[in-house]
Parts: C-alpha cells; structure tokens; sequence
C-alpha cells in the first residue's frame, strides 16, 4: 500500500486522537466514581464488587476482540467500539441503581477492550509504513488525555456539575470527533486464516513478552490505587502533598512514552526493556528504604518511567510476529497483561495486611527485576 508522507501524517493525527479520546473517556469515568458512588448510596465494599464489573468485561472479551480484529479487520472494530464506548460511558451517568451500573461497566469494559485491541492495530499498520517504531507516542497520547480529563473533572466537580451533563459532554466530543477521524483509518489487507478456537492460551513465543507486560502493569496497577496511601500511611505526607507521588508516576509515564520510540530506534528493544526493570526496580527500593516526601517522590517519578515504554513496546513486538494475526498476537500478551493489572491492587492489599505496606511494595519491586530477566531471555529482539 502506498501512501505519500503527507497522508501518513494526517493518519497519525487522526489515529493519536483515537487514543486521546479512548483515554480520556474512560479518565472521565474514574475522575467521577466518588459521585457515582454517593449517588447510588454504595458502600466501600459494593462499589468494590460493582468495580469488578469492568475489568471482568475486559478479560472476557480479550480472545474474542483479537479474533474479531483479525477476521473483520481493525477498522470495523474501531469503529463499532468507540461508538459504542460513548454511548456506555452515557449510559453510565445515567445509572439510577446498582444493576444498571454493573451492566454499563460490563460494557465499557468489553467496548474498551475492543477498542484497545483495535486501536493498537491500526498503530501498528501505520508503524508499518513508518518502517520504524511509533506506537509508544499514540500511548503518551492516552496518558494526556487522563492527565487533561482528570482535571477537567476536579473543575466539574468543584462546581458540583452533575455526572450525567459531564458524561454527555464527554461522549458527545468525543463521539463527533470519532466520526470525522474514522475516515483515515486504514484498511490492511486481510489473509485468510486458519481456524482457531475462541478461547486459547497464548503460544510459547508470546510467554517472554506477555511475563513483560505483566510485570510492567502488575506495578502501574498499584501505582494507580496504593501510592496515594503509601504517601499517606508510609510517607506520612501533608494532605497537600498525599497526591504528589502519584503525580510524578503520571507525568513521568506520559512524557517517557513520547521519547520512547526514538529511544528504541537508537539503542533497541531488548536494552530498554532492560532499563525500564532497572527504573522501576530502583524506584521502589527508593521508596521503600527512604520512605521521605522528596526520596519517595523520585521513586514513583522512576516507576513511572519504568513501566512506562513496557506495555507499547510488547505490542509492537507481538505485532511483528509471523505465527498469529497482530491483533490475536496483541490479545494474547494482552491477556497476560491484563492478569497482572487485576491483581496488583489486591496483591498489595493482601500482604499489606499480613504485614505492611512497606513490605508490599518491596515485594512489588521483585517484578520490576522480573523485567530485566524476562528481557534478557528474549530471543529474536533488537
């Protein structure tokens, strides 16, 4: 398929704004969930079990979403889930009860996934006609759109905007801009493949990498819930300052995954990954053994840039694999992923309260070195 340089670079835009709107949809609905929760009345433990909802509809549909990626083609599916993803974020605002917020969550997490899935496949088709890697810069993507969404809902929040107003001025954009990108995505050439049963497990070629992506999001996963009172219990910080660790996870997250590409393309895959198990590693041994604001706020600054590169590189490598369709390659590390990010959090929680939260995330540290092995095993990488 040829496409002039001027084509690609409107489709890069066009593509990086899918990713922007996926990540700020679904940043819009986590910005709001203490509303959600006072609305419906839900107690600590029933929001918990209605939270499982989504992630359940994520794992479920793993397999399906790479089969059907990989049969209708990449297009279609984005298409079809980021339409439907706005519409569930909608349908979420306008939840009156629990039942109708399990169901929506279901949803937005089976939507979401499809569209993970999907979206990574059209990056990779691009990366293709780039001939060198791109993809972690439509990830930075996703994570300015979580920085911009979450304060855009600390603003609506403080003005006591209702959630329903919110989620519909959300969906509404982002649906109206879905629609005038859709045009610009691309239509790879579909091979016909051999049958294959929905639910597998991944092949032994994608072990190294989806054991990478677990690892990487085992620790974002317990970034995102316990760095907040890993500040407040172990710290011991300044209710100004609780917040502070988690803001220098996310913005060092966000700014690596747009050097990350060019980074790859000088020193190779394998010696970042090596680097990011390094950062990660020593950036939770920091926080564990100088559990002070400053030592402590550069320890998450290093996670962030630890499993920051991770999760996108594993996908462009699964996408260059030539046993299975990219998006069956993606959804396969994806799933191993997707493990790790389920439980992180309540790993943490566990061991936290057989022994402390110093000794969780000391614990979680090992994964980070779990990186660098994993890395270093990799046969066939850069």
């Amino acid at each position: 398929m040829e496409i002039n340089q001027k084509s690609l670079t409107a489709r890069r835009i066009r593509i990086s704004l899918f990713f922007f709107f996926y990540g700020f949809i679904f940043a819009t609905w986590a910005s709001r969930i203490p509303n959600i929760q006072q609305q419906l009345q839900l107690s600590e433990t029933k929001l918990g079990a209605v939270l499982l909802a989504m992630p359940v509809g994520s794992f479920i549909t793993l397999p399906f979403s790479g089969l059907l990626t990989s049969k209708i083609g990449s297009r279609k599916v984005v298409i079809g889930a980021s339409s439907i993803y706005c519409f569930v974020l909608l349908g979420i605002g306008l939840s009156q009860n629990v039942g109708q917020l399990t169901v929506c969550l279901f949803l937005f997490g089976s939507s979401g996934n499809m569209m993970n899935i999907a979206v990574n496949t059209q990056a990779l088709e691009l990366e293709k006609l780039y001939n060198k890697t791109i993809i972690s810069s439509f990830h930075g993507m996703w994570s300015v759109a979580g920085l911009v969404a979450a304060a855009l809902g600390t603003y609506f929040i403080g003005r006591a905007f209702p959630v329903s107003s919110h989620f519909l001025l959300v969906a509404g954009i982002s649906l109206l801009c879905f629609i005038l990108c859709s045009p610009y995505l691309l239509k790879e050439v579909l091979k016909k493949q051999e049958k294959r049963p929905l639910f597998t497990k991944p092949d032994k070629a994608f072990w190294g990498l989806g054991i990478i992506a677990f690892c990487s999001m085992i620790c974002q996963g317990a970034m995102f819930d316990w760095s907040g009172v890993y500040f407040k219990k172990v710290v011991v910080a300044e209710p100004a300052f609780i917040g502070l660790g988690y803001t220098a996870f996310m913005i060092s997250m966000t700014a690596i995954r747009f050097i990350t590409d060019w980074l790859t393309q000088r020193i190779g895959f394998k010696k970042i990954i090596v680097c990011c198990g390094i950062f990660t590693t020593a950036g939770l041994l920091i926080s564990v053994f100088f559990p002070f604001l400053l030592p402590a706020t550069i320890g998450l600054l290093l996670v962030g840039m630890g499993v920051s590169p991770g999760v996108p590189l594993v996908f462009s490598a699964a996408g260059k694999s030539k046993i299975l369709p990219a998006p069956v390659a993606i959804a396969a590390v994806s799933s191993i992923g997707m493990i790790g990010l389920l439980i992180g959090p309540p790993i943490i929680g566990f061991i936290a309260g057989l022994t402390s939260l110093k000794t969780s995330f000391l614990i979680l540290s090992f994964f980070g070195a779990g990186i660098i092995v994993s890395a270093l095993s990799l046969k066939n990488q850069d």
